[in-house]
């Protein structure tokens, strides 16, 4: 069979499969961080048969201490990434700057912009982003 009319098997793009492993490798994270928190808070023994665990408001506890805990492990790796991996480098397409002055007024320049990402800034450190970066655990 020529080589133009052989089937091509069909391949799932790059971008699709890395979002795929960040999602999975989040989902681990918050599951272990639940799994721990959950053994990390025994009940007493006896009180099971005295009153209902959901009365002593250990389970909420549990859970609330669980997702608090799996979150903020799975968000800290998400906040500190740099989103500029070329920052600092000859290449960065982000470092370029284009600037204007029009009489004695101010200069305005894309630089403003740009700095806080072509220095290597991550979701926490960048000005509007790091107020909400705050809210979150992690």
């Amino acid at each position: 069979m020529p080589s133009h009319a052989r089937p091509r098997p069909s391949r799932v793009p790059r971008g699709l499969l890395r979002a795929g492993l960040v999602i999975s490798a989040a989902g681990a994270a918050l599951s272990g961080g639940a799994a721990a928190a959950s053994a990390a808070a025994p009940v007493p023994a006896g009180t099971a048969k005295e009153k209902p665990a959901a009365d002593d408001g250990v389970v909420g506890q549990a859970l609330a201490r669980a997702m608090t805990d799996s979150t903020g492990r799975g968000l800290a790796p998400v906040k500190n990434l740099k989103l500029d991996p070329m920052s600092h480098t000859g290449v960065d397409p982000l470092d370029n700057g284009v600037g204007t002055q029009v009489a004695d007024f101010k200069s305005v320049s894309t630089k403003q912009v740009t700095d806080p990402v072509t220095k290597g800034g991550s979701l926490r450190t960048l000005p509007v982003t790091g107020t909400a970066m705050r809210v979150l655990p992690g």
